[in-house]
């Protein structure tokens, strides 16, 4: 089942096309919805969802240790990753692409989605469904969702900070 849910929040739901090369098991956790397959409640409420997010611009100790303490609060980890135009907002230039960063965040162990963020944050959580958000120690918890819990991490790992480290190597 985890596979499952991990494919139908990568794509928003699993195409008709990918439902075709599913076992007949896998095809009977699933039900139709507006024309895409989602695992059905019974299946889906056995599974813990975990969200966090971040830049993730330049990984480092403290990315890793908050993505292992996010993860275990749950059985799936979807981490959103912020997209280039908020770090422009936020006057300062990503010194890697959003799809650089999305790629080595879920190439990392405890993580199972890594999905660019959205302009408006509640598509991107009606899309995961989370059961637990997850904020940094040094994030302010800007969505808490009725029915979700919210976790607010209170240490970090060596105090590693990526202004700290785009400072310090002069970029």
């Amino acid at each position: 089942m985890k596979d499952l849910l991990i494919l139908q929040i990568k794509n928003n739901g699993i195409s008709p096309d990918v439902f075709e090369t599913l076992s007949a098991s896998e095809k009977d956790s699933l039900e139709l919805i507006n024309g895409k397959y989602f695992l059905q409640s019974e299946y889906r409420k056995k599974l813990r969802v975990v969200i966090t997010g971040g830049v993730f611009d330049i990984l480092h100790a403290g990315h890793l240790f908050t993505l292992q303490e996010a993860k275990k609060y749950g059985d799936i980890l979807v981490v959103a990753i912020a997209r280039d135009e908020m770090i422009l907002r936020k006057k300062r230039k990503p010194v890697h692409s959003q799809e650089y960063r999305a790629f080595m965040v879920e190439s990392l162990k405890p993580v199972d989605i890594a999905l660019l963020g959205k302009e408006d944050p509640k598509e991107l959580f009606e899309q995961v469904k989370p059961n637990v958000i997850v904020y940094g120690y040094d994030q302010k918890p800007f969505l808490a969702p009725e029915g979700v819990k919210v976790v607010q991490l209170s240490e970090s790992f060596g105090g590693f900070k990526t202004n700290k480290i785009i400072k310090d190597l002069g970029l």
